[in-house]
């Protein structure tokens, strides 16, 4: 497998991540314009956007220990098939909602799928040759960002002409088409060992090595914290455009926004992290972590469209920067010995991000939906100094062994 099949494998979980993001960048983009559609007052938007956010990725997160527990078990492919069905399912009977609590249960289906990124990486570094591994992550990290650029641009002149509901049908057929192409498309590289240990301490191990480090034990909640403000303007800049855009195609104006984000993410990250490399990770984090915060100023000062844009892509080209950078300062604080069990979480900062942001902005946004701005800022800049107070702190206890 590892001399013929990888790159089968590859080309097909980059081709699944491309549509699983084009489908949550529309989520996040045009969900508070179709939620008015389906009964919800205009007072009461920024708030349900609020609640759906919070709900389905606090219940994700239950569940989010389970999965790795039953992919040792049952290989990693099955539950991989599970993360796209639950959410092909959900963006399905969102498709059909009639009201905002259909569309919230249908929102916690897509809950179900998370964790799908760490086993697609655990199945890309059972396949490929040790040499390769590193581009074959490259390859399927990059096709985040690339769906999250074409899904608001594609989508909002859509959405404008036939409705969220259509997009979200379209949607749900594409992640049924992966559904068939993961589960015929390659053979699973992992073999089950003959004993594996009990599903519940296999699937509560990794979370107790990360409490055992003193070092990991602050530095996760700090990276949620830091996450947040990204998340918090992430889910809520639709609301913000609305305010500010006066002419007709409201989808497609929100879509050229966030597409715009998305460019300057595929400039950015990469450049960030080869300066990174060449100047020091630790120097140009703090540097980046610094602007990202501040960054989220620009869109604020401004009331016009265009220079929303563009100080909206800035500020998420740093922050996806930074987003980058982050995985480079968690791999950072474990060992060799323990890299693979933690970074099986290494999402989980960003989880809890969608939970913490947006549970702000359920109130902030409420009142002003510029004023996730500053609240951003500040949260970015308290991130920050967790982030340095957690890495001041040992390694600790078992994460050495």
């Amino acid at each position: 497998m590892r001399q013929s099949g990888w790159r089968r494998i590859l080309a097909i979980l980059a081709l699944a991540t491309f549509v699983e993001v084009i489908a949550y960048g529309q989520l996040a983009a045009f969900t508070p314009l179709h939620l008015p559609q389906i009964g919800v007052p205009a007072d009461q938007v920024a708030f349900w956007v609020g609640a759906i956010t919070v709900g389905t990725n606090a219940l994700g997160l239950v569940f989010l220990p389970f999965w790795g527990a039953f992919a040792d078990r049952y290989g990693r492919k099955l539950l991989i098939i599970r993360a796209f069905a639950a959410t092909g399912a959900g963006l399905a009977v969102a498709a059909l909602a009639t009201n905002v609590w259909q569309f919230l249960g249908a929102r916690a289906l897509t809950a179900l799928n998370l964790g799908n990124s760490g086993l697609m990486m655990t199945t890309l570094a059972e396949a490929a040759p040790a040499s390769r591994i590193g581009f074959a992550y490259g390859v399927v990290n990059g096709a985040g960002p690339l769906g999250a650029l074409a899904g608001p641009l594609l989508g909002g002149p859509l959405v404008d002409r036939y409705g969220f509901a259509a997009i979200l049908a379209i949607d749900a057929t594409l992640v049924v088409g992966v559904v068939l192409l993961v589960t015929f498309g390659y053979r699973d590289p992992y073999v089950r060992p003959a004993d594996p240990p009990p599903l519940l301490r296999s699937a509560f191990g990794g979370a107790a090595l990360l409490w055992r480090s003193q070092r990991l034990r602050a530095l996760f909640p700090a990276l949620a914290v830091l996450f947040a403000g990204w998340m918090l303007v992430f889910i809520y800049s639709p609301l913000a455009i609305e305010r500010i855009h006066h002419g007709p195609d409201l989808a497609t104006a929100i879509g050229l926004v966030l597409g715009a984000g998305g460019v300057a993410t595929l400039v950015a990250s990469p450049g960030i992290g080869a300066l990174a490399d060449r100047l020091g990770l630790m120097r140009i984090y703090y540097i980046v972590g610094g602007l990202s915060a501040v960054a989220w100023i620009l869109p604020w000062l401004t009331r016009d469209y265009v220079p929303f844009l563009i100080g909206w892509a800035i500020a998420n080209g740093l922050g996806s920067a930074l987003f980058s950078l982050s995985f480079n300062v968690l791999t950072r604080s474990t060992t060799d010995a323990t890299r693979a069990r933690v970074m099986t979480f290494a999402y989980l900062p960003l989880n809890l991000g969608f939970i913490v942001g947006p549970a702000i902005g359920s109130v902030v946004a409420s009142t002003d939906p510029f004023a996730i701005f500053p609240t951003a800022v500040l949260l970015e800049l308290i991130g920050l100094v967790l982030v340095a107070f957690a890495l001041r702190r040992p390694l600790g206890g078992g994460v050495e062994a």
